[in-house]
């Protein structure tokens, strides 16, 4: 059975096995949990299965698909309000995408060039120091963001979302109180990921030295990918031997740091969380005999 993922949305829940993703909401008119099944759309499927080049269409396909998965989860939610239309999901894709680079890439970048000890100086240093603001731009931001009330209900269903995959990976019944008994944080979120990117970064990012800003900047353009390969393979990697001691230690940042993007969730978001679930997991109607 291949692994399961999955994805906070408003108000509920999306998850991935293999080919089959649903989402799961509770409507907020009657509190009714709904339903729906996504179709994967993978542009470059061929590619998406070479390792340490998988990783950026990954990332892609991963984008496009939460983003489909938030455009339902709102239309079920809050049915009889205005929606975001397609070009709108694009455009706010692209303004993500924007933000991040330049607030999580070029900003940290430029702010660790105007030290003059590390302007010229040594590039494992330099990039150090570029990595640690990164991190405190970041943490600042899941800080600053969990004040949010809609925010805090996202990373409640996140937590669900989690609890619920660690009761199918140990086997047992999909039930709230199965559930309940786990932790809220996994090794294979997202967040775990962010993380592997930054720390990956600051190896990556040493090889182009320690050039003038502009030749800086176009390097940790142009290794983006490299970034994005090695930290994909990576989060594979420590996801599935999570047992061993030193893949635990490796691990732990990202679990720290998933405190901030996960809360414990209410009996009826863990309920969410597992109906989304157990529709890519268990048979379909026509796959039953």
């Amino acid at each position: 059975m291949p692994p399961v993922g999955g994805q906070a949305v408003i108000e509920g829940v999306m998850m991935q096995s293999g080919d089959r993703v649903a989402v799961a909401v509770r409507r907020e008119s009657d509190q009714a949990v709904l339903v729906q099944d996504l179709l994967p759309r993978r542009r470059f499927k061929r590619l998406g299965e070479i390792p340490f080049v998988r990783g950026v269409f990954r990332l892609y396909d991963m984008l496009s698909l939460g983003l489909r998965a938030l455009d339902v989860s709102a239309k079920l939610s809050y049915p009889e309000e205005e929606q975001i239309g397609r070009g709108g999901m694009t455009l706010t894709l692209i303004a993500g995408v924007l933000i991040a680079v330049g607030g999580f890439v070029v900003l940290p970048l430029v702010l660790a060039n105007l030290i003059p000890g590390l302007r010229d100086g040594n590039p494992i240093l330099f990039n150090l120091v570029e990595g640690l603001i990164r991190v405190v731009f970041f943490f600042a931001y899941l800080v600053g963001i969990s004040q949010m009330r809609e925010i805090r209900r996202v990373f409640q269903y996140h937590g669900a979302e989690h609890m619920a995959v660690y009761a199918h990976e140990a086997g047992e019944e999909l039930t709230v109180e199965n559930a309940r008994r786990h932790s809220t944080l996994h090794p294979r979120c997202g967040t775990a990921f962010l993380m592997i990117v930054i720390f990956v970064a600051i190896l990556v990012f040493s090889i182009a030295g320690n050039p003038t800003l502009w030749l800086k900047m176009l390097s940790r353009l142009l290794l983006l990918p490299v970034v994005a390969g090695i930290s994909y393979e990576t989060l594979r990697y420590s996801g599935r031997n999570a047992d061993r001691w030193w893949v635990r230690i490796l691990i732990r940042p990202g679990l720290w740091m998933q405190r901030l993007t996960t809360r414990r969730p209410t009996d009826d978001m863990i309920e969410v969380a597992i109906a989304s679930l157990k529709r890519v997991t268990e048979p379909s109607p026509a796959e039953t005999p």
